[in-house]
């Protein structure tokens, strides 16, 4: 099995069901081919980063300069994962991949993308249309608009800047510092009023699967109308399958 890096902390809880997925993850996988209990998994470390302090170094969309505190951040943080011997790593958030251009300069060990492994799942619904939600630079840049045009997929065009505010104050307010009650029908509410039938909709934060606790681990789901995908979910899945690609 290949070492799994994993680059955490923004927001801590996310990284810990990262951590909980691959490890019963691989445990089925391992269970089904005859494997008793303990089950492998595969080696993992985890280098973790100050939400509070990634926030504060957030650049200005347009000015590369702004953002080189940020990318500094997590690219040490990727090179401590591959000096630390990981095959590869994954950064468990989606805000990061914005910069991921920027922060991997300078790291040779490959790194998953969750743009590219939620495009992957989205095409396998059938839909053609796309709602990314999430932190404000993630609704704000085109990341994932433009990986998921390669798969015939068309993302929405941005929000306005009062609905980007409500879905970062949603993140928050109900869910970083663990899931209050109103979360799921504030969650649902906000689609919605923004998703127009036949559209899937991303929950890329990796903190909004949160709000539907029973699926946590499901790439895609059904709940109130609405379809969604769960890049999270889509990581880790792409995370496995590379990390036990010589088990098969």
């Amino acid at each position: 099995m290949k070492k799994i890096g994993i680059l955490g902390g923004v927001g801590w809880p996310s990284t810990i069901d990262y951590y909980r997925a691959i490890a019963e993850g691989a445990g089925r996988f391992f269970a089904s081919r005859g494997h008793t209990s303990p089950l492998p998994i595969p080696r993992m470390t985890i280098e973790s980063v100050t939400q509070s302090q990634t926030r504060a170094l957030r650049g200005r969309a347009g000015d590369e300069r702004s953002w080189s505190g940020f990318d500094a951040v997590f690219r040490d943080a990727l090179l401590t994962l591959q000096n630390a011997g990981c095959d590869f790593a994954i950064i468990a958030s989606n805000t990061p991949h914005a910069r991921l251009h920027a922060i991997r300069l300078g790291v040779s060990m490959p790194i998953l993308s969750i743009f590219d492994a939620t495009a992957e799942a989205t095409a396998q619904t059938g839909l053609t249309r796309a709602l990314v939600l999430g932190t404000t630079v993630t609704m704000q840049a085109r990341d994932y608009a433009n990986t998921l045009s390669g798969f015939g997929i068309t993302a929405n065009d941005p929000l306005s800047d009062a609905e980007i505010a409500e879905m970062q104050a949603l993140i928050d307010e109900d869910l970083y510092a663990g899931v209050s009650p109103h979360a799921r029908d504030r969650l649902l509410a906000y689609c919605d009023r923004n998703a127009t039938p036949g559209t899937a909709i991303l929950l890329a934060c990796t903190e909004l699967p949160l709000a539907f606790p029973e699926h946590v681990d499901d790439v895609t789901f059904n709940t109130g109308g609405h379809l969604f995908v769960n890049p999270s979910a889509a990581h880790v899945a792409a995370a496995l399958k590379l990390a036990l690609e010589e088990e098969a």
